[in-house]
């Protein structure tokens, strides 16, 4: 391999390989090389945040040991309702995921782990054996890869700045100085690309929101699609980099899905797309073929279902109904921003030669495109609190569903915004997603990809807070309602 000299992956550039070759021996080497002395084990938690055991090296059979065997953990300190008396379970770690870590006292040598049982075999409630087996039981079924990507949205907050003051509802691709956070931003993105990241770009968002003593400013980072066990990771990595970086920087970072009764929430939208023998399978010469409709059709079909492991807090369904452009219905359209699935401008058709030509005149030769369409689905369901992993689980179950249905296709055509606007809408609370999901779980349950007590978890967790009647309250008690935004203000 010659390595591309715009390579942001230091391991990579050093190793002179992809990270998917990455062995124990080429990590030791390169821990050697660049002179890392401790070694990090990554894992996701059951609340999706990035736990880590930090190893000090003392010697190299110590790093290769560590690299290869990982290490047990608590399980019931990590997963709800694990029993405490059974519940050790083992870390292993995926070396193409290795990183060097930019943040701490030293630099480090990172790894982002697996989990597997007393038995050795994958640990069935852990969220990225769950969306591993989703992944395979679609691909097994279909022949096909589904690819995503999401879009992050978060807030940065600090104190208000009087100079080039924000305005709000005005911060959308925003550039300094009247956009606050571009170096926090700037500063995310290196560290994500050095990480291995597939990153498409980072902008502000529509939401500035200014209040009597902080100024809270919304930012975007949007990814590149990878399969979907590898889409998790990237959402599960972005939030943990957003908070190191703002937090150097003495700000206060939020992904909740409502801030304020007076701005944007933050939504968690995300493309995905199906991959056969390296080609986009739901496009054709005119845009969205069947196979997209059908995939369209999935997602809505479960959509209620889906928001148990999307919208995970009461803040959540704040967002529905007080959105400007969250979801309307079980719906979806081209283009538009009103349904819940989107089928987003790909250029298609033959508008990218004239595009190029006519700005960039006397320009001669072809342009370049990418090795897959980039034609998409945008499901614009999650927000912040989102499970990431059992999200785009759930999201390989309804794709798999969808294309497995035989009135997948006339599924599509009723729930298009094309000819009329009365649709079925999303969960109003947490206690009617869990509902929902009771109603569908036999589809999540189906070859054993989501366990029976998972969801049984998430169905207790959605009711614990008995929030059926939280929009109606929230209405009539804005101090109820900022106690809620509190209580709900890290998640994920």
């Amino acid at each position: 391999m010659t390595t591309d000299a715009f390579e942001p992956h230091p391991l990579v550039r050093l190793l002179d390989k992809p990270a998917a070759e990455f062995t124990t021996d080429d990590l030791v080497r390169a821990a050697e090389e660049l002179e890392l002395r401790q070694a990090n084990l990554r894992y996701v938690g059951g609340d999706g945040r990035l736990k880590t055991i930090a190893f000090a090296i003392s010697s190299r059979d110590h790093l290769e040991q560590v690299l290869t065997i990982g290490e047990r953990v608590d399980g019931s300190s990590i997963f709800e309702g694990t029993d405490a008396a059974t519940s050790d379970v083992y870390i292993v770690p995926r070396h193409r995921t290795a990183f060097v870590n930019p943040f701490g006292e030293r630099p480090s040598l990172d790894v982002i782990c697996s989990f597997y049982g007393e038995d050795g075999q994958p640990l069935p409630y852990a969220g990225e054996q769950v969306v591993r087996r989703a992944a395979e039981a679609l691909t097994r079924e279909t022949g096909m890869v589904l690819e995503a990507f999401g879009e992050l949205e978060y807030y940065l907050v600090g104190p208000v700045e009087e100079i080039f003051a924000v305005e709000e509802e005005r911060g959308y691709q925003e550039s300094a100085p009247f956009s606050k956070g571009q170096r926090v931003r700037e500063q995310v993105l290196g560290h994500l690309a050095s990480m291995g990241v597939q990153l498409k770009y980072a902008h502000g968002e529509v939401g500035n929101i200014r209040e009597e003593e902080r100024q809270l400013v919304q930012h975007e980072i949007e990814f590149l699609p990878v399969p979907v066990e590898q889409a998790a990771d990237v959402l599960v990595l972005a939030k943990w980099v957003v908070r190191e970086v703002a937090h150097a920087h003495g700000l206060e970072v939020t992904f909740a899905p409502s801030v304020s009764s007076d701005g944007a929430g933050s939504g968690l939208h995300v493309h995905s797309r199906l991959v056969r023998d390296g080609a986009n399978a739901i496009v054709g010469p005119s845009g969205l073929d069947d196979t997209g409709r059908r995939l369209i059709a999935g997602y809505l079909s479960s959509a209620r279902a889906l928001t148990a492991f999307g919208n995970t807090v009461p803040t959540s369904y704040l967002r529905f109904t007080e959105g400007d452009e969250s979801p309307e219905g079980i719906s979806w359209g081209e283009t538009d921003r009103t349904g819940l699935v989107r089928d987003p401008l790909a250029w298609n058709g033959d508008v990218l030669p004239a595009m190029v030509a006519h700005a960039n005149p006397g320009r001669s030769g072809p342009v370049p495109e990418p090795a897959v369409h980039a034609q998409t689905v945008e499901l614009r369901l999650a927000d912040g609190s989102a499970d990431v992993h059992l999200l785009l689980a759930g999201m390989a179950v309804a794709a798999r569903q969808g294309l497995g249905d035989p009135d997948s296709l006339d599924v599509a055509e009723r729930l298009s915004t094309a000819d009329h606007d009365d649709f079925e809408q999303l969960p109003s609370s947490c206690a009617e997603s869990a509902d929902a999901l009771e109603e569908r779980r036999d589809l999540f349950e189906a070859d054993g990809v989501f366990p029976a007590e998972l969801v049984d978890a998430v169905l207790e967790r959605l009711r614990s807070d008995a929030d059926a009647d939280l929009v109606t309250k929230m209405g009539k008690d804005q101090a109820a309602r900022d106690e809620l935004v509190r209580r709900h203000w890290h998640v994920g």
